[in-house]
């Protein structure tokens, strides 16, 4: 009789501050948000493998792991789990919010997946091994990643992050956030290339500029740790004029950010994430911006991934 069900969740996350900058040995912060990405696991008693989301499904063999384009991060940490696996399973994912949203979708569904197939195959689940091997799953399949958004869904709270060498401070917080969807994003590769191809002539300001950001992600954090949130809304208004200066900014969503830091609810507002798209965020509640989306209401999430096993 195969095993009970096997399932684990993962919030979403928001970059608040040092997006590309982290990429570079510079810190980040990253917030865990409310809304959550679960993965429930039934044992079959065969080898096949069914994946079902709101993305499609997919069918294929633990001897042969076929790939399937809107599944490469599900596909890639089971491939690298699959020598540990005992047999066969179906996977089904559910989440409180679009993949089209810019939540993390696929960190969280990296987290959770890899959680759920580590309990499934017996080994260490502790945060840490988590975060790492779905670090290395994110790395993989796009060929770079700070992992940011990562440890915000394995650890939860708001987390300063550093990639090289890996930092991970879980920082205690609560306050509302909303996200505005500009209505089209970009993948984060093709941003993070159009960047260096921007920059290619001029290295050295390109670094300068690096710097500069994450003297506003330090500033952002003493302003969290003095539970101020003028100061760490002055943070992102600070860190928005720095992403316009990378070249990241698009009239989508500078009018988003310009209608909520007009908002009386509102400390302050940035694009958040990699940017050429995506969501903008706001610092508060917003109270009369007139935005081209409805603002999406977040608040932190104080845990990261968890599993339950069995339900």
């Amino acid at each position: 009789m195969p095993a009970p069900t096997i399932s684990a969740s993962a919030p979403g996350s928001l970059m608040l501050l040092g997006e590309h900058a982290v990429l570079h040995g510079h810190r980040a912060l990253v917030a865990a948000v409310d809304q959550r990405l679960r993965v429930a696991l039934s044992p079959r008693n065969d080898r096949t493998i069914e994946i079902t989301s709101a993305l499609g499904q997919h069918r294929t063999e633990l001897e042969t792991l076929e790939h399937h384009p809107r599944f490469h991060f599900v596909m890639e940490a089971i491939r690298r789990q699959a020598p540990t696996l005992p047999c066969g399973f179906s996977l089904q994912i559910e989440s409180d919010f679009s993949h089209t949203i810019g939540f993390g979708s696929s960190a969280a569904v990296t987290v959770a997946t890899v959680a759920t197939l580590r309990a499934f195959a017996r080994t260490p689940t502790d945060p840490d091994a988590v975060r790492d091997e779905s670090i290395a799953v994110i790395r993989a399949v796009q060929g770079r990643g700070s992992g940011a958004d990562v440890a915000a869904s394995t650890h939860g709270g708001i987390v300063a992050y550093r990639a090289e060498p890996r930092e991970v401070r879980v920082l205690t917080a609560q306050f509302d956030l909303c996200a505005v969807y500009s209505g089209y994003k970009t993948p984060t590769p093709e941003v993070i290339s159009r960047v260096e191809e921007l920059w290619a002539d001029q290295p050295e300001a390109l670094q300068h500029l690096y710097a500069l950001i994450n003297e506003n992600v330090e500033t952002g954090i003493a302003a969290l740790e003095a539970n101020d949130l003028r100061a760490l809304g002055a943070s992102l208004n600070a860190g928005q004029l720095l992403m316009d200066r990378l070249g990241v900014n698009t009239p989508e969503l500078a009018a988003i950010v310009d209608a909520l830091q007009a908002d009386p609810g509102i400390h302050g507002a940035k694009i958040s994430g990699s940017g050429l798209g995506d969501c903008a965020i706001g610092l508060g509640a917003p109270q009369a911006a007139h935005l081209p989306s409805p603002p999406i209401p977040a608040s932190i999430a104080p845990a990261g991934f968890r599993i339950e096993s069995p339900i």
